[in-house]
């Protein structure tokens, strides 16, 4: 208890609260813009915190983490330009409720939804962090190829209507993860003799343009049709009827997410597909996925800020990031002269709590920012098409250069721009592409590093129980969809029979 007074008391200083409000500020304004993600934010600020004392900069740090992470749901939901990865999936509803003229509505609920995750992850956080982290240091490859493709065997259903376009999607997804140079053959492999690419296909871009620059193509090639006019509806916040439709899926998504999170490598963008999956398999209201669903926007959200929480636990227990983001805020940790671990634990708790209460009061502080600034950012939605998609289209370069300063960045955009319109028309969604894509690279080197542990003998996954649970869970996700297909329909085929028979 003295320990986490004293924690609390470090948080509470003027100057700490201070560098909390303004990382928070910064957070949500650098999630917000397409291309710019939270790890970058945290990797540029990191120098300015060299002067501050350990504990604010840090407070500041892991500010900046929680609030990029909710920041980039707003441009997702009210232009379809996702700014961070995790908020891809909250694209995939938030967008269309949007256009619907619920912007508000859609962007209150994912500001109450990441910071009910947030809080989960921070609770587990305090109270499992060495327990937690023991089991995340039992994760090998063998243990991560099958959660990998625990998260691929979601493909089928993870949006729209047809589950073979989605295992299309998927498929050309990892198809694009294998562009580059095998790190383990040292072979070329689709680059075409193109130097750019043999680092492979930067993630963001594809995301950019599978979303933001194919959205601006479809409204262009609606030119003739007359003005949306949003109804003044689109500033209304979510009502407490829409909060006790989500409670299940925000516990159900928060719990997924700090899990997730707690894996070092996976991170908030696979926490927020997964999320998104499982928010709609539990859904009493599936068809209504892609086109509007408030679930859909709550589960992602949920999910992918738990997981900030979460990826926080390895990185201070065993001093191993759980994502890039904490990777960046573990070497603020060392330039500070703090060693993560089982020592930081053990002499300098009152720094670990200051730092649980600082993400904590940060989901607090943007949770103010969501709600009462949702009316505000709404508005953007009321904006004629000939202003809003000029202005987009920019964005959409900048986000693109943005990542690696290469103008092969903004061409990669570009053509997912024009693919992601032409796959949209034939009706391809983006989602499987994009989770294809997340998960490609993992998929791929977990079962090479996996086949060289087991000296190429595939039959040593089925010794390692974690990864055996992992399988169990990936056929029952592949399954359950025809099963359940054939569960409706034979009590029609029942009634049909019975009918017959009377006849």
């Amino acid at each position: 208890m003295e320990v986490l007074i004293g924690g609390l008391f470090e948080i509470l200083q003027p100057q700490t609260l201070l560098l909390i409000c303004a990382g928070t500020l910064v957070g949500v304004l650098v999630g917000a813009l397409p291309g710019l993600s939270s790890s970058m934010a945290v990797a540029l600020l990191l120098p300015f915190t060299i002067y501050l004392d350990p504990i604010p900069a840090i407070a500041m740090l892991a500010a900046l983490y929680c609030a990029g992470t909710f920041g980039g749901s707003i441009t997702a939901i009210l232009i379809n330009a996702p700014g961070a990865p995790p908020a891809a999936a909250t694209a995939f509803d938030g967008y269309p409720l949007a256009k619907n003229g619920q912007a508000g509505r859609a962007l209150g609920m994912a500001a109450a939804a990441s910071v009910a995750g947030g809080i989960f992850s921070l609770f587990v956080l305090i109270f499992a962090a060495p327990f937690l982290a023991t089991i995340a240091y039992k994760f090998g490859p063998p243990e991560y190829f099958a959660l990998t493709v625990f998260g691929l065997s979601m493909l089928a259903s993870i949006s729209g209507k047809s589950a073979v376009k989605n295992l299309i999607g998927g498929a050309f997804g990892v198809l694009l993860a294998t562009v580059g140079v095998d790190l383990t053959t040292g072979v070329e492999r689709f680059t075409f003799g193109v130097p750019e690419l043999y680092e492979g296909i930067s993630f963001i871009p594809v995301l950019i343009g599978l979303f933001a620059m194919a959205e601006l193509l479809d409204q262009a090639g609606q030119k003739d049709r007359p003005l949306e006019r949003f109804a003044m509806s689109a500033l209304k916040l979510p009502t407490l009827d829409d909060f006790r439709r989500v409670w299940k899926t925000i516990l159900r998504s928060s719990g997924i997410g700090t899990f997730v999170g707690i894996l070092p490598a996976e991170g908030s963008t696979v926490a927020a597909m997964i999320g998104y999956n499982e928010a709609k398999r539990w859904s009493k209201n599936k068809d209504n996925f892609g086109k509007g669903e408030i679930e859909g926007v709550a589960g992602p959200e949920a999910a992918n800020n738990a997981a900030t929480g979460g990826a926080m636990v390895p990185t201070l227990a065993l001093g191993i990031p759980g994502s890039a983001t904490a990777a960046v805020i573990l070497g603020g940790l060392q330039i500070h002269g703090l060693r993560p671990g089982p020592y930081l634990f053990e002499n300098q708790p009152n720094l670990l709590y200051a730092i649980f209460f600082a993400m904590l009061l940060a989901n607090f502080v943007f949770l103010g920012f969501g709600l009462f600034g949702a009316r505000y950012f709404s508005r953007i939605s009321l904006i004629p098409r000939q202003f809003l998609w000029p202005a987009v289209f920019c964005l959409c370069v900048v986000g693109a250069y943005g990542v690696g300063q290469s103008l092969n960045d903004v061409y990669i955009m570009l053509i997912a721009g024009f693919a992601g319109y032409f796959l949209n028309r034939a009706g391809f969604s983006p989602a499987p592409i994009i989770m294809g894509l997340v998960l490609g690279h993992l998929v791929e080197n977990s079962l090479v590093q996996s086949m060289i542990l087991f000296d190429q003998d595939a039959w040593k996954f089925l010794t390692r129980p974690i990864a055996v649970l992992f399988f169990v869970l990936a056929a029952v996700s592949i399954l359950s969809t025809p099963i359940g297909r054939l569960i409706k329909t034979r009590p029609r085929k029942d009634a049909d029979r019975l009918a017959h028979g009377n006849e």
